[in-house]
């Protein structure tokens, strides 16, 4: 059959829509719905609604936010620096970094080998002391009389140190000690004060004791052996540093004398007139002049 439409004819009228098979029917969807949004729980109070801030108020609190911001930070930074600082002062002061030089500094800086007196024995003569021992490091009971550890009780006595001296002609020995306390600065500038109004310095009760060694010229140097002394409370780190000389021959000495009577220009005792005091003052001098610069050099250069 021919079913090519004819020029003029109307069109044939329109059939039913095609029907398709089932599985390729669009499925119907129902309307699209915004899901909601989700709720947080609520664990606080409802915000208030916030006004609109003017430009210069909002510019101001920014100010003082900033300003504030830079005092506390400035505060807690300065308070770290200034404790770090403060701590770091502590734990290198003289008074620290002195009572713990015993242990810590080298014995032949403490007591050196030989040391030299340019000018320091009587009437300006040279002098040089060689070291003949060390002893070892003490409690104050083996080394001070009783009297005399008593009257440093107030500061107490952490550590001992000694040595003896001779001079080149091996015709005088001087024990040299160094006893570090266990007292501040306060105890031991009452300490000191205490020495210096009492004259306790001269007193013959509270004369340091000697240290002897076998084999050495200084063998026979025993407490009744000592002809002139000096004992001197330092109150810049916490020492007593003293020093008492005799002859190296042992022989008795019935008048001993505190170093400034012994060096006095009209002194006629035997230790005057060997210039046993000379050696007692020089060789303290020397002692602790060292003692002094190498606390006072790990003070300000700690490692």
């Amino acid at each position: 059959m021919d079913l090519t439409p004819r020029p003029g004819a109307a069109p044939p009228p329109a059939g039913p829509a095609p029907v398709f098979p089932h599985a390729y029917q669009q499925p119907q969807l129902p309307p699209y719905v915004l899901p909601r949004p989700e709720t947080p729980a609520e664990t606080t109070t409802r915000l208030r609604p916030i006004r609109t801030r003017h430009p210069a108020r909002t510019a101001t609190a920014a100010a003082c936010v900033v300003l504030g911001l830079g005092l506390i930070g400035g505060a807690a930074t300065g308070a770290w620096l200034t404790s770090d600082s403060s701590a770091d002062a502590a734990a290198h002061s003289t008074y620290t970094v002195g009572r713990s030089a015993w242990h810590s500094v080298p014995v032949d800086t403490l007591f050196p080998r030989t040391l030299t007196g340019d000018g320091a024995g009587p009437g300006g003569a040279d002098r040089v002391w060689n070291r003949i021992a060390v002893a070892p490091d003490s409690g104050c009971r083996a080394g001070l009389d009783p009297l005399l550890a008593r009257t440093l009780g107030p500061v107490g006595c952490a550590r001992m140190l000694r040595a003896t001296y001779t001079d080149a002609t091996a015709s005088s020995v001087t024990t040299v000690g160094l006893i570090f306390t266990e007292g501040d600065e306060a105890a031991m500038k009452a300490l000191s004060t205490r020495f210096t109004g009492q004259h306790l310095g001269r007193r013959t009760d509270l004369m340091p004791r000697t240290y002897p060694v076998k084999g050495t010229a200084a063998a026979g140097f025993g407490d009744r052996q000592r002809a002139s002394w000096t004992v001197r409370v330092l109150t810049d780190v916490p020492v007593v540093v003293f020093a008492v000389s005799g002859f190296a021959d042992g022989r008795t000495v019935t008048d001993p004398q505190p170093v400034d009577r012994a060096m006095a220009p009209n002194a006629t005792t035997a230790a005057a007139q060997a210039g046993l005091g000379n050696e007692a003052k020089g060789i303290a001098d020397r002692i602790e002049r060292g003692l002094r610069r190498t606390v006072a050099d790990l003070t300000e250069k700690p490692e």
